[in-house]
């Protein structure tokens, strides 16, 4: 997709707060520090529109970009670690399920996950999740980059056993050469126009 525009829109804890659902929406989820904001400024070839940050748990809110004025990037706060305190982590939960469940916009989530580590139980829940509510789920595995060949090949075979999928969805992705940003694109397209 060529951008002409990219724009943040608002954030939100609640429905009231969400822009108006006139666009379809693809939400960003994954745990903490998995390069979700990183996936999202590549898509869009900006270096700032999403926040980045080496710190665990930077996005606490659920946060709506405007690409192209055709389509909602919801960029959604990471599960799992981070160093946020306990009760704001309790919220997290029931807000992203409150979001999930209740957006008629909702296309589908890209499920990003890092290719260093193995999905644990939250991974296969949620994948578990958004079928149980027949939302398309975009397989990302980010950082490639970061492993050798041999290295990310054997990965890509753990990480498919362990989700019980074909490795041929999962989609590799690097931030820092755009290896899979086309993929990504093709995925949400595909998505999108169903």
């Amino acid at each position: 997709m060529i951008i002409k525009s990219a724009e943040y829109v608002t954030s939100a804890t609640k429905p009231a707060h969400y822009p108006p659902a006139d666009l379809p929406e693809v939400a960003f989820a994954g745990r903490s520090n998995v390069g979700k904001s990183s996936l999202i400024n590549a898509l869009v070839n900006r270096k700032q529109l999403v926040k980045t940050s080496s710190t665990p748990g930077r996005t606490q809110l659920i946060n709506f970009f405007n690409i192209n004025e055709e389509i909602i990037f919801v960029d959604l706060p990471g599960f799992g670690y981070a160093r946020v305190p306990q009760a704001v982590r309790k919220k997290w939960g029931p807000m992203i399920e409150g979001y999930l469940t209740t957006r008629e916009t909702l296309k589908g989530v890209i499920l990003i996950m890092d290719i260093r580590r193995i999905p644990g139980q939250e991974e296969r829940d949620l994948i578990d999740w958004l079928n149980h509510y027949a939302l398309s789920c975009i397989l990302t595995l980010t950082k490639t980059d970061k492993l050798s060949k041999n290295k990310m090949l054997k990965q890509l075979d753990a990480i498919a056993s362990r989700l019980s999928v074909d490795k041929k969805n999962l989609v590799l992705f690097s931030a820092k050469t755009r290896q899979g940003r086309d993929a990504v694109w093709e995925a949400i397209s595909a998505i999108v126009d169903k």
